[in-house]
């Protein structure tokens, strides 16, 4: 695993750390950090050099948050 994979994997534990100790089930907090990727994916493809059609409308896009 390279350094860059490794630091985003250690990121999204430490979120998972954060929403468990809130009392967040283990479901739960998977499923918000998956929608978090799928927006931010979903923003990547429609930036260069992929320039593809953003699926997400404006309102819930990830420049939004």
């Amino acid at each position: 695993m390279n350094a860059t994979t490794h630091s985003l994997v250690q990121k999204l534990w430490n979120y998972c750390n954060v929403l468990r100790d809130d009392g967040m089930s283990y479901g739960d907090y998977v499923e918000q950090l998956t929608y978090l990727l799928f927006l931010k994916m979903a923003d990547e493809r429609s930036q260069p050099p992929y320039n593809q059609p953003s699926i997400v409308t404006a309102e819930y896009a990830w420049p939004r948050y």
